[in-house]
This record gives structure tokens, C-alpha cells and sequence, in this order.
């Protein structure tokens, strides 16, 4: 089953260049544009990601505390969730399911608007990111997740909490892989286009990570770094790193299949 994918922008900011480029460019700031994925096939509908909180500025001011006032978040209200949606042509009732990669704010902050849609989630990052870290993480979990986000996935809307293998087909054509690098909860999204087999995920922020094998800075595994790049290289005709500007450069309008 073909998919087609359209990529929207959900917020861009400044970043320390070792943040992106593991060991490089100390001194150097790079561009980061936050992304959401809305796929689409005849019978489905999924989105991939959420984008930032109603009120990112609590998270704004803490991306400036730990890097400095050149650090400045922005979010025009254009790339609000609903925003894209809505110019998409897609309701919120109509997504069939929620994909999160990883399962931090920039990507969880919209959960309520989609209370009948699966939530899927890397099980082995639900249980350590969120539930039984297995060592200290540089992001306290309710940067992951709020409490109130939290209590309702293991609450009230439980049922719709999907716990995702290793290796997980969700759909014909849609395939889930944990890959790591960038946090436990980190997948590799697999999708199924005209184009060939396009790969999502945040293991890398710039095509320059897989393309050049500059590993991520900001990661949590150097040596899983090199085996998500080369699996990328190897298996996908297409990638798309979730925080690069060159995406909407590569693909005008962020359409990609």
C-alpha cells in the first residue's frame, strides 16, 4: 500500500553546533526546523508527531536557559497543529493513528486533539524514557510528557495506547523500527510510497549526519548513531530528518510522495 507524505514545519530555532554535529563547530550555532508528518492512503490516515504545546513558552524559556538568549524559539501561528490540519484538509477525528518520535514535548504536545486515535509509542521507550529509566537522561520526564498527558494515556484513554515492538507493522506499507540515537523512545518510521521506501525519524536532525556520517551530537548513542545512518543509507530511497530546513528546500511545500 502507497502512502503519500506531507511535511509541515512546527517551529525553528538557533542551537550550539555540537548539539547537531557530534564534536564539531564549538562556538557555531545551526538551524533547527521542528516537523510533523501527516500521511495519508486510501483507507488511512496517520500523523507523526503532534507538534509543540497550545504554550510553548515555558519550553522556549528553558531551551534558553540551558543555551543562551540566541536560543530563541519560534512558533508563527500558521504552523500550530490545527493550523496544518486544517489546510490539509484533515480533521482530527480522522487521524487513525498517532505516531511519536521521540516522546518528548515538541512532539507529544498536542495529544488531547486526537482522543480516538492509537497512540503508538516504542514500548521500549515508554519503559525507558517515561515509566523505569534505566540511567539519568538529560530531559526531566515531564519534558517528555506531562502529567496530565501521562495520567490520561495510562487513564482514561488507555485503549488506545499502542505499545510498539522493535519491529512493528502497524499498517500494510507502514512499518515502526526503535532505532535509538537520539533518545530511548527514538524510532524509524518505514513508509511505503510511489517514490520507494521513505525513512522518518529524528536518530539524525540534518541530512548531513547520514549523508556526510557526522553522528548527531545530542545523543545518547554514538555507536547506535553509525548503525541507524548506515541501515538509512542502505534500505531507504528517501529520508527525512525531522529537524532539518533542507526538508522543505528538497521538498517544496513538504511534499514528499
Amino acid at each position: 500500500m502507497n502512502y503519500s507524505i506531507h511535511v509541515f514545519p512546527t517551529a525553528t530555532v538557533e542551537v550550539p553546533f555540537p548539539e547537531v554535529y557530534w564534536m564539531e563547530g564549538f562556538g557555531d550555532w545551526a538551524r533547527l526546523q521542528f516537523q510533523m508528518a501527516l500521511l495519508r492512503s486510501e483507507e488511512n490516515t496517520i500523523l507523526i508527531n503532534t507538534g509543540f504545546p497550545p504554550d510553548c513558552a515555558p519550553l522556549a524559556a528553558a531551551w534558553r536557559r540551558a543555551f543562551g538568549e540566541r536560543c530563541q524559539l519560534q512558533r508563527p501561528d500558521e504552523w500550530k497543529t490545527e493550523e496544518h490540519l486544517r489546510a490539509a484538509g484533515v480533521t482530527p477525528d480522522s487521524v487513525g493513528h498517532v505516531l511519536l518520535t521521540p516522546i518528548q514535548l515538541y512532539a507529544t504536545g498536542n495529544l488531547r486533539l486526537f482522543p480516538n486515535s492509537r497512540i503508538g509509542v516504542s514500548r521500549k521507550g515508554f519503559i525507558e524514557d517515561i515509566i523505569a529509566p534505566v540511567y539519568p537522561h538529560h530531559v526531566p520526564r515531564q519534558g517528555c510528557l506531562s502529567d496530565s498527558d501521562l495520567f490520561w494515556l495510562l487513564g482514561d484513554n488507555h485503549s488506545n495506547l499502542l505499545l510498539l515492538e522493535d519491529r512493528h507493522e502497524v499498517l500494510p506499507g507502514l512499518v515502526c523500527h526503535w532505532i535509538g540515537v537520539h533518545h530511548r523512545s527514538s524510532m524509524l518510521i518505514e513508509v511505503q510510497t510511489e517514490k520507494g521506501i521513505v525513512m522518518i525519524s529524528d536518530c539524525a536532525f540534518h541530512y548531513a549526519n547520514v549523508e556526510e556520517q557526522r553522528p548527531l551530537g545530542i545523543a545518547e548513542s554514538i555507536i547506535e548513531a553509525h548503525s541507524a545512518y548506515a541501515k538509512i543509507r542502505e534500505e531507504a530511497d528517501i529520508f527525512i530528518p525531522l529537524y532539518d530546513p533542507k526538508v522543505q528546500e528538497r521538498f517544496p511545500g513538504g511534499r514528499v510522495a
